[in-house]
């Protein structure tokens, strides 16, 4: 008998795990994960952003986490040698209208405790030579890391801990036992496992856990697709910071951005199209499954009712990459189209309710003994670390009692 299932061997799922065995080295923790690996699906496809918390609504559990795990994830790589950069934000404003977006998200920064300056043309001209724009705000806090290389810490830590990590292991039920002597009982292809408590970080597959839980499920992850490109090796150094645009606030996205990582390219990207396969990273990928469960879902055509514009102009820059161009160009007009070369697309599990509403922030649904993380939006590999730590504030007691 398990004191603690977790479900899902991303950096979420690892945290928590690792959370429970930190404070309660005696519990008896166990990880499932249905990949070969931990770390594969969107921790594996993520920038490689450490972020700030610069743009998220103050007092928001968003704002708050990405702010604490902006520190705790520089502290955990000190600890295991994990390489980082603190390379800094650069958020640049090109009109007016940005302009006046900026000094917007400069109060809201401020109001989430996050340092910033704001940089005149001339500054930036110096900072940034080949980054044009009127003025912009620098948050130097934000660095890039791998987040593959956080996560299989994470996991190494567990299992050093004494917690177990099984790989291989796709979960196909979840039977929920009451009373005195209850338990939950998880039905995967590597066995059946008993456990006190459960926890579900599911990532993609949020929502066929959950409901395989036994959870009434209101809402449906739908995948978007942030594609890249990477620069030529000739193009190395063309910024030294993370350059992102002045982001629409009527869109739940950042923007097109270029990003300097930490194995030393610079990629752009991403923009956000529907994807037709939750865990199809190549280009083109189909899962007919996939397809047919978000087109049965009212909340989806509700979506794309109110994001129709949104949603053709980010269509029509991902099979133009001039238009995707054109996008980087309004702060970087040295580029050019043949300066855009392949890069890995990363998928971003998005929680959209049956009204059409996208979740913006983190969303929780849980039984007795059940808890089920069904939204971890951007930040979440940066907040990992404070998620992790929320979550086993909600089940400890539970699996302690």
């Amino acid at each position: 008998m398990e004191d603690l299932i977790v479900i899902g061997g991303g950096i979420v799922g690892l945290a928590t795990a690792r959370e429970a065995l930190r404070r309660h080295p005696d519990l008896k923790v166990l990880v499932l994960e249905k990949a070969d690996e931990v770390a594969t699906a969107q921790t594996g496809h993520n920038s490689g952003v450490i972020h700030a918390g610069l743009y998220y609504t103050p007092g928001s559990l968003k704002a708050r986490l990405c702010r604490a795990g902006e520190r705790e994830t520089k502290n955990l790589c000190d600890e295991y040698g994990i390489r980082y950069d603190t390379v800094g934000k650069l958020v640049i404003a090109t009109d007016e209208v940005e302009i006046e977006r900026m000094e917007q998200l400069a109060e809201r920064g401020a109001r989430n405790g996050i340092e910033l300056q704001k940089i005149d043309r001339d500054e930036l001209a110096e900072m940034e030579p080949n980054v044009r724009g009127r003025k912009a705000l620098l948050s130097p806090a934000t660095g890039i890391v791998d987040y593959r290389e956080v996560a299989r810490a994470m996991a190494t830590d567990i299992v050093a801990l004494g917690g177990r990590v099984i790989t291989r292991s796709t979960v196909h039920s979840i039977d929920e036992r009451s009373g005195a002597t209850g338990e939950v009982v998880v039905g995967s292809d590597t066995g059946e496992y008993r456990a006190r408590r459960m926890v579900a970080c599911a990532g993609l597959q949020a929502d066929r856990i959950a409901s395989i839980g036994g959870i009434d499920v209101d809402f449906q992850i739908i995948p978007f697709r942030g594609e890249y490109y990477q620069l030529p090796h000739s193009r190395q150094g063309l910024v030294e910071r993370l350059i992102y645009p002045v982001p629409d606030p009527d869109l739940p996205f950042l923007g097109v951005h270029l990003s300097p990582t930490i194995d030393g390219r610079i990629t752009v990207g991403p923009n956000a199209v529907l994807g037709f396969s939750r865990e199809g990273y190549p280009r083109g990928s189909v899962s007919p499954r996939d397809v047919a469960r978000f087109m049965a879902f009212p909340g989806m055509w509700r979506f794309a009712k109110d994001n129709l514009r949104t949603g053709l102009q980010e269509m029509r820059s991902s099979y133009f990459p001039s238009s995707y161009l054109k996008l980087v160009r309004k702060y970087c007009p040295g580029l050019e189209l043949g300066d855009l070369r392949p890069y890995p697309a990363g998928i971003r599990a998005q929680a959209l309710m049956r009204d059409g509403t996208p979740v913006e922030d983190f969303l929780f649904r849980s039984t007795e003994r059940q808890l089920h993380v069904c939204n971890a939006p951007s930040p979440a590999a940066t907040s990992a670390i404070p998620i992790g730590s929320l979550i086993v504030d909600k089940v400890l007691n539970a699996v302690r009692g």
